[in-house]
């Protein structure tokens, strides 16, 4: 057995310029700025606009952006894993286009979707590439383009979904630092709550599906509330008590920005303050896979070495999780 350990060493991320308001969407929807801010505390998304672009556009400009970061080429890249549920194409994998648009030329890669958890289960499959002593340098990127396969005539999910995408690269650790612990689980039942219903081979496209608005996002919010919350919250509490964490030893709690409720919820139940947790879903809404990365991306200047983080998340499926990390750098002046 080895005691490799997997270490964030670079964080990078991209959402796109164009500002998608509530003002802008009471427009399009009946909704208004109150009732979205009371419900979800978004006050506004990202939307990536212009013919042909896709999810691995924004997935390349954040791995550029770490491979800068981290002074590496990325033809350094051993292995590149795309947590997305936007892929650009159902086949090749988005993250195949990814490492031909950067030019990672020596790297394998490959899609996992795991909905809004899609990040944290690419995080602990790269890891064990990592520990296994095989490879140098995985780079695990959480990216969406939600606004694809959103409906913006349904008011119910048009107001939470944003795209953008962020990207780590692991390394092995020099230290104790890095990946400590993780649990991820998933319940299939949770298909009938949260899914976009044509596409695959169950039912495939056809002029039908498409009239219908099958190809959208479809989502019974109120099951699915109650279930992220308890669930988010008990993961992450679990995670610590495996771990004889105590909420004075939590630096920071990166949780999935699905809803400001479900964060402040999961934040209570660890014994977090506000003042420990990233929140940026006012700016970027729900970008699925995206949110814990860019999360990562915008505080990493406040991030120090040693520190313990929890990463926590849940998504359709359903699908939930946490991660204990350690993390391995201080900030670079």
């Amino acid at each position: 057995m080895t005691n490799i350990k997997a270490a964030i060493t670079s964080v990078g991320g991209y959402v796109p310029d164009y500002v998608l308001t509530n003002e802008e969407l009471s427009t399009m929807v009946d909704t208004n700025d109150e009732w979205i801010r009371t419900r979800t505390g978004i006050i506004e998304r990202r939307l990536l606009k212009g013919e042909g672009l896709g999810t691995s556009d924004m997935a390349s400009k954040a791995v550029l952006d770490l491979c800068e970061k981290r002074g590496i080429d990325p033809s350094e890249i051993d292995l590149l894993i795309c947590g997305t549920v936007t892929p650009d194409m159902v086949f090749p994998a988005t993250a195949n286009i990814i490492c031909d648009k950067i030019g990672a030329t020596k790297a394998f890669s490959f899609d996992i979707g795991a909905a809004c958890s899609g990040f944290l289960f690419s995080l602990v499959t790269g890891s064990k590439y990592i520990e296994s002593g095989q490879y140098k340098k995985v780079v695990i990127v959480g990216a969406d383009k939600m606004s694809s396969i959103v409906d913006y005539e349904d008011r119910a999910t048009c107001i939470i979904f944003g795209d953008g995408a962020g990207a780590v690269l692991l390394e092995p650790s020099e230290d104790e630092n890095g990946i400590q612990d993780h649990i991820l689980k998933t319940d299939g039942s949770g298909r009938k709550f949260l899914y976009q219903k044509a596409g695959g081979t169950v039912n495939p496209a056809s002029i039908e599906t498409v009239t219908n608005k099958e190809h959208f996002i479809t989502q019974e919010g109120k099951t699915v509330f109650k279930f992220a919350v308890k669930n988010m919250a008990d993961v992450s509490a679990e995670i610590m008590e495996r771990n004889q964490l105590t909420s004075d030893d939590i630096a920071w709690l990166v949780p999935h920005q699905a809803n400001l409720r479900i964060i402040d919820a999961t934040a209570r139940r660890m014994g977090v303050g506000t003042d420990k947790v990233m929140i940026n879903i006012q700016r970027f809404g729900n970008t699925t896979s995206g949110t814990i990365p860019l999360c990562l991306w915008e505080w990493q200047d406040r991030l120090k070495k040693g520190d313990n983080i929890v990463l926590a998340a849940f998504g359709g499926g359903f699908t939930w999780g946490s991660i204990y990390l350690k993390w391995a750098y201080d900030p670079k002046n």
